[in-house]
């Protein structure tokens, strides 16, 4: 098969939030796992030019997780994954002194009992917690995440992944937020898609659309993207209203994700704060509000 165009661009939940967090701004870093190769090099040294802190465990035998993505004309794609090294994070290698105000988790298909570590003693020191579970972490069911669910300060999923974990009707919207509400004492968001989001913040719903595209290209990270400006927001604006407060990250998420789309790779499109607050089409997007 012939193909038009290559580009190679690294990726990765860890390092997409972390590159949104660092240009909105925020001091940021990012633990994950990389084969001693190429690719590792390059993973680390992206972050150093994106003033991100950066706690790799360099694995000896495993190469640096990679994928190909087979991109059509209109952004939709497929992707072939291996994922290396990165699926054997240990508890022993998360740096035991590390401090923060959020931690986001990605968690692919670290096991749970890791994550259950990592999330108990970052809980310890005080810091609010947001996961964007993977689809290994969904199928495992609520039941099993109950424990992990209930110490999240934000939950970020799409309306399959929510409908499967609440066992809820996906149509079933207001249905599908009061069971996360119950699982989750903090923020649910639900992506939907071109038809935008969907957040409870247990007492309010709120929703909103997305932002007009120029053209897609590559839906590849909107998800990533929409989760980290989204949490960005919040971390920004951590002293005003929750209202306020959510509206904010709900524009910030959406924009972002909006600009990744707009370019190849989930890193090009990411936006810096400057761009967010000077550029006009981010200015305004339409928030519905609703009591539960």
């Amino acid at each position: 098969l012939e193909i038009d165009d290559l580009v190679s661009a690294s990726g990765g939940g860890a390092t997409n939030t972390a590159v949104t967090f660092a240009r909105q701004g925020l001091r940021a870093a990012a633990v994950c796992r990389v084969g001693d190769d190429l690719f590792g090099a390059e993973i680390i040294n992206e972050l150093k030019r994106e003033k991100v802190k950066s706690f790799i465990i360099k694995d000896k035998k495993r190469p640096t997780g990679y994928a190909t993505i087979l991109l059509s004309p209109t952004g939709e794609r497929s992707v072939l994954v291996h994922r290396g090294a990165a699926e054997d994070l240990k508890a022993s290698e998360i740096p035991s002194h590390l401090k923060s105000r959020w931690l986001y988790v990605v968690p692919s298909h670290i096991s749970l009992s890791v994550m259950k570590k990592v999330v108990d003693q970052s809980l310890a020191s005080g810091a609010l917690i947001v996961m964007n579970p993977s689809r290994f972490y969904i199928e495992m069911g609520a039941v099993k995440l109950r424990s992990l669910l209930q110490k999240l300060a934000v939950v970020i999923v799409n309306r399959e992944e929510a409908s499967y974990l609440t066992g809820i009707d996906y149509k079933k919207t207001k249905d599908i937020f009061k069971a996360l509400d119950q699982m989750v004492p903090g923020i649910a968001v639900m992506t939907d898609g071109s038809k935008g989001v969907w957040v409870s913040d247990g007492t309010y719903l709120y929703q909103a659309g997305i932002f007009t595209n120029k053209k897609i290209l590559d839906r590849t990270g909107a998800g990533d993207a929409f989760g980290s400006g989204f949490v960005a927001g919040l971390a920004k604006k951590e002293n005003v209203s929750q209202q306020e407060a959510i509206e904010y990250a709900i524009r910030l998420g959406s924009a972002n994700a909006t600009s990744v789309v707009e370019a190849i790779g989930t890193k090009q499109g990411i936006l810096t704060r400057s761009s967010f607050e000077k550029e006009r089409r981010w200015r305004k997007l339409n928030i519905k509000i609703k009591k539960l």
